[in-house]
């Protein structure tokens, strides 16, 4: 029998929420096969198994909340025997199976099962602290038992089984009602497997025709009642990771923030162009295409643009590459995705790598490597019909450029004649440790100047 414990899928991970098990007790998987989606702080992942063999458990329900290293499956190798330890006509235990069998204390030349590389079994010196109720080492050297929460040990009297935790089982939904209504879902009794919406409101009906004081309205920490109507949505996964990136970027980056408006009209053209070229026939072009790679050419002129500034080491870093951040809105929040050596890719590179960015990204599966080492953000505000606003920077980063909605604007052209012209801001927030006014005013102004007129990328 092998547990599978939450692994770190990301730097520093420290819990996840399961979101959703693509697998149940009694499913035969193979090694790679994928068993859950988890939740992060930065993004939705799918787990493979290290294991292959045949599920007992599912240790975790869907929509809780667990630190890395639970264990979340239980999964019976294809060698193991699937019975339950022998028992006598008595009922008890005979001694043929009394042993336990220990995988951290399995001789050398014992046949492992075979694990995915990156986790699974560790080395025998390496031991885990029991947990809470768990039963003593006395107790499992009497009595063959397997880790299986979700379903009653086979063949193993009441008196010599482990102690199991109790865990209702429920929907996220219906754990933020019992939340709100302050119900412990332990105290619900189901009318099937798992605690319903409606099993949680019979229940608070139940305890309010008794006359319990539990059915009142929950208090909040400052004493103050839940007003009717109210929603309360928990902070975590991205949106919690993204406060507290912004709250430190805000706090510790001293921003400056320059704005320029301007005639995009020949970029405009330019993009209807690259749709009409075969070469990029079935491959999205949108001025953001555009303006990723106006921001790669100003790079070259003012590289302080793309740098770091190193508290730790009191030094400046120059990126050597620019790892272009596009922010993205998504139904989890606000995600940051890069493209590694934005700036050393052609304009079609550029496009194909863009469009699978952001399709990865509104769906929900940006793998947590992509969000790290970026070096400057592009956030794309005009898609929601803003013209500009003052971004804060991804942390870490030097500069981010907002693009504001490009739209048909009364213009003054050449001969002071009113014109209808394709017209936006650009708004460029930059940390003034590393970037002076001169410095970023120039930037943003080599920008502007390729989207205003792209033949000027000629002269970079």
């Amino acid at each position: 029998m092998a547990e599978f414990n939450l692994p770190d899928v990301g730097e520093g991970l420290t819990e996840a929420e399961i979101v959703v098990w693509k697998v149940k007790v009694g499913d035969v998987i193979k090694i790679n096969d994928i068993i859950v989606d988890i939740e992060t702080a930065k993004s939705i992942v799918e787990l493979p198994s290290p294991y292959e063999g045949e599920i007992t458990a599912l240790l975790v329900a869907e929509g809780e909340t667990v630190p890395v290293g639970t264990p979340i499956i239980s999964i019976l190798s294809a060698d193991e025997s699937l019975t339950g330890p022998e028992e006598s006509p008595t009922g008890a235990v005979s001694d043929s199976s009394a042993a336990v069998s220990d995988s951290s204390a399995s001789p050398a030349g014992e046949e492992r099962q075979a694990v995915l590389v990156g986790y699974g079994p560790r080395s025998a010196s390496l031991k885990r602290r029991p947990r809470k109720g768990a039963v003593s080492s006395v107790d499992t050297e009497k009595v063959a038992q397997r880790p299986m929460p979700l379903a009653p040990a086979v063949g193993v009297p009441e008196s010599v089984r482990a102690p199991q935790p109790s865990r209702a089982l429920a929907k996220p939904p219906v754990r933020k009602l019992a939340k709100d209504l302050g119900i412990d879902l332990n105290d619900v009794t189901p009318a099937g497997e798992i605690v319903t919406r409606a099993d949680v409101e019979a229940f608070a009906g139940l305890r309010h025709n008794n006359g319990g004081q539990e059915a009142s309205i929950p208090m909040t920490q400052h004493g103050t009642g839940a007003a009717v109507g109210d929603t309360r949505v928990p902070i975590k996964g991205v949106r919690k990771m993204m406060a507290e990136a912004m709250v430190a970027s805000a706090f510790t980056a001293p921003h400056v923030t320059e704005w320029v408006t301007i005639d995009v009209t020949r970029m405009m053209e330019l993009v209807a162009t690259l749709k009409a070229d075969p070469n990029f026939a079935g491959v999205r072009i949108s001025p953001l295409l555009v303006i990723a790679k106006a921001v790669c050419l100003a790079m070259r002129r003012t590289p302080e643009l793309n740098s770091s500034w190193g508290e730790a080491a009191q030094e400046i870093v120059l990126k050597g590459a620019v790892n272009l951040g596009i922010a993205a809105a998504t139904p989890r929040g606000l995600v940051v995705p890069n493209i590694v050596g934005a700036d050393s890719m052609t304009m079609l590179e550029l496009a194909n790598v863009l469009g699978e960015l952001t399709r990865t990204a509104r769906d929900g599966r940006t793998q947590p490597a992509q969000m790290s080492g970026g070096s400057f953000t592009i956030t794309n505000i005009g898609v929601f019909g803003i013209d500009a606003g003052t971004p804060i920077l991804n942390p870490g980063e030097a500069g981010i450029l907002a693009v504001g909605a490009i739209n048909k604007r009364p213009w003054v052209g050449t001969g002071d004649e009113i014109v209808a012209r394709w017209v936006t801001t650009l708004a460029l927030s930059f940390d003034h440790r590393l970037v002076d006014g001169e410095q970023g005013s120039r930037f943003l102004a080599d920008v502007a100047a390729i989207l205003t007129d792209p033949a000027v990328a000629l002269t970079f």
